[in-house]
């Protein structure tokens, strides 16, 4: 069974991270695995990170650091349902990053009119 949360952070509803990214001023990030990507696709133009890179490919200092990552001023997660796109959120703010918004599941995203991608 699948518990879906909603987004966890105040301040960017789903709707508007929709707008932003679109114009650019937003980084997505999808933290799910590899199999879900192929099974269900992407935000159109998210960054693939699956959580358990992120710590790595987020840190600064880490020879594996995701470049489209520096310089990157608003910062949305997601997942499949809200929770992994919680602890990453987390994760980013520890790392310096100042504004993370979880964005809760993938079908938030399309519920807003997100476009979604296939991989």
């Amino acid at each position: 069974m699948f518990f879906f949360r909603k987004p966890a952070q105040p301040g960017l509803s789903v709707s508007e991270a929709v707008e932003a990214a679109s114009r650019g001023d937003l980084l997505l990030i999808d933290v799910r695995e590899t199999g879900e990507l192929a099974a269900t696709g992407k935000a159109a133009g998210a960054l693939h990170i699956p959580l358990m890179q992120l710590s790595a490919r987020a840190d600064r200092r880490h020879p594996e650091f995701e470049p489209r990552l520096e310089g990157a001023e608003r910062i949305a997660v997601y997942c499949a349902s809200g929770g992994r796109s919680a602890r990453a959120r987390k994760l980013l703010l520890s790392l310096g990053f100042t504004e993370v918004h979880n964005l809760g599941g993938l079908a938030h995203w399309a519920r807003a009119g997100g476009r979604i991608e296939r991989v």
